[in-house]
């Protein structure tokens, strides 16, 4: 990731069996589908991933047949998030060990009430940017409930030697990019867009150079960013236009379950289940879903067919 990656990152599902096992083949399917949607690179195990409902085996396995069938086709980022400093480095030095590009992770949390101070979030990422050669994304997200401030954040970018990348998907994200790229100066080698690339043109124009969508419509989301680091503000705009119906319902009213749908509807994957407690998508959102994605003529819908 030498120069700075820019462009569409998105996270790639996790595919189950619809008796919840995990699909290997699924997921590899899934990869190639994603390579063919013209991505700069994949992110693995993360929220979107479902990776609060995988077990240990389930991710050690996942990130090894992810590695083992992309790595050498397209950059791989490995989310790596967990409370205990250990269990994150280890998870680090695995990730680096079989292949991976990245690593993300998001702050130390567990619950509503379990987080660490600014000293011990410092402290979580110290650690594994001392034990890996590789770049480290910091994932600044509402769903931890950790707020990391802007002068934290330049901190660790400046201090830590690793560190460098950074995704804010919180409300008024473009406010926080803006500032954090301030305060950061050139040690802020990626300020990247998320939440499905719903604020994108407002990150954008904050400074963002990169986008975390889902696999949904990378290869449609992607020209919005190109076109804006380009110079073209008016392409790029067009291009968000066209696609904000699909985000919207994508963030709104479906989230992770979008991308699973769409690439069953398309053959990418045999079945679209999501692990209990999640319920699965309503019939008439799922029905909406494709609607708003027909036009388009997504490769999801079409890949395996």
């Amino acid at each position: 990731m030498t120069p700075p990656t820019t462009g569409i990152l998105p996270v790639a599902p996790t595919p189950f069996h619809d008796d919840g096992r995990v699909d290997e083949d699924g997921m590899r399917r899934v990869l190639d589908c994603m390579i063919d949607q013209g991505v700069d690179a994949i992110c693995i195990l993360a929220n979107y991933s479902e990776q609060f409902v995988l077990s240990d085996e389930e991710r050690a396995t996942l990130m090894r047949v992810s590695l083992e069938h992309a790595a050498d086709r397209v950059p791989i980022i490995v989310t790596i998030s967990h409370y205990y400093t250990g269990i994150v480095v280890e998870r680090a030095r695995a990730a680096q060990a079989q292949g991976a590009a990245m690593v993300m992770m998001m702050p130390p949390y567990h619950g509503a009430g379990l987080k660490a101070d600014e000293a011990g979030i410092f402290e979580h990422f110290q650690a594994v940017s001392d034990s890996i050669d590789i770049p480290i994304m910091v994932q600044d997200a509402p769903l931890s409930g950790v707020t990391l401030p802007v002068p934290l954040l330049a901190r660790m970018a400046r201090e830590l030697d690793n560190v460098g990348y950074f995704k804010l998907e919180m409300p008024f994200a473009a406010d926080k990019l803006a500032a954090l790229i301030e305060a950061g100066g050139t040690d802020i080698l990626g300020p990247w867009d998320g939440e499905e690339a719903a604020t994108l043109l407002a990150d954008l124009d904050a400074g963002a150079t990169a986008t975390m969508t889902s696999a949904l419509q990378p290869e449609h989301i992607r020209p919005i960013v190109t076109s804006y680091l380009a110079g073209d503000h008016a392409a790029a705009l067009e291009q968000w236009k066209t696609c904000l119906p699909l985000i919207n319902h994508e963030n709104r009213q479906c989230g992770l379950r979008a991308c699973k749908s769409a690439m069953m509807e398309g053959g990418v994957i045999k079945s679209d289940h999501v692990r209990h407690p999640m319920p699965p998508l309503h019939p008439a959102t799922r029905a909406e879903l494709l609607e708003l994605a027909r036009p388009l003529d997504p490769i999801v819908l079409r890949w395996g067919k």
